[in-house]
C-alpha cells in the first residue's frame, strides 16, 4: 500500500513537471521544475545596478524648516544690494508673482505668516521675523532681500538649497506686489 502511494505521488509529480514543460515551452524538465538555475537567469546583464555617479543629491524635505540662522561674513549685503538687479521681465511679471505666491505658501508662511507680518507658527518659538509689508522692508533693495533669502541672516536661515535663484526672484516679485497692494 505504501509503495502504491509513493508510486502515485511520483506519477503526479512527473505529470506536473511534464505539463509545466509543455505549457511553458521549456525543453528542460529540470529547469521547469526547479527554476533555480542561477547563472542563466541572474547574471550581470539582468541585475539592477545602482550607479553612484549617476545619482543625485536629495533636497531637504519640503516640510522641514531650517532653524539655524547666522550672519555670513563672506556676504556683503550692501554690495549685493547694489549689484543684483531683478532679471524678471515686465511681460513675465504676473506669472512670476503667481509662482512666488506658491513658493511663499510652501516655504515662508511658517515664519512670516499668511499676512506677512512675522506671526507664523514657528515665529513664536524663535525671534520673530520682520514684517514684510512694513516700511523697513519696502525700503530694502531687491538684491538685499535676494541675499537674505539665498544666504540667510541673523534671524533667517539660509534657504539656498531649497530655493533656486529663479524662485528667489519670484518670491521678491510676490513680496513687492503685496507691498504695493496692501502696505502697512
Amino acid at each position: 500500500m505504501i509503495k502504491l502511494g509513493i508510486g502515485l505521488l511520483f506519477l503526479a509529480v512527473l505529470s506536473v513537471m511534464t505539463a509545466a514543460t509543455v505549457q511553458q515551452g521549456c525543453q528542460d524538465v529540470r529547469r521547469a521544475w526547479t527554476h533555480l538555475d542561477y547563472y542563466p537567469i541572474r547574471d550581470m546583464r539582468h541585475t539592477v545596478v545602482l550607479l553612484p555617479q549617476k545619482g543625485f543629491t536629495r533636497l531637504p524635505d519640503s516640510t522641514s524648516i531650517p532653524v539655524n540662522g547666522r550672519e555670513r561674513e563672506d556676504v556683503d549685503r550692501d554690495v549685493l544690494a547694489a549689484t543684483l538687479v531683478n532679471p524678471t521681465l515686465a511681460a513675465d511679471m504676473d506669472s512670476s508673482v503667481a509662482r512666488g505666491e506658491i513658493k511663499f505658501q510652501k516655504n515662508c508662511i511658517p515664519c512670516h505668516g499668511k499676512s506677512m507680518d512675522g506671526t507664523g507658527p514657528v515665529a513664536a518659538l524663535f525671534m520673530p521675523p520682520p514684517d514684510l509689508l512694513a516700511e523697513a522692508t519696502r525700503g530694502r533693495k531687491d538684491g538685499y532681500i535676494y541675499s537674505y533669502i539665498r544666504h540667510g541672516g541673523i534671524v533667517m536661515p539660509s534657504y539656498g538649497p531649497a530655493v533656486t535663484p529663479a524662485e528667489a526672484w519670484d518670491l521678491i516679485n510676490y513680496i513687492r506686489h503685496m507691498q504695493r497692494v496692501s502696505p502697512r
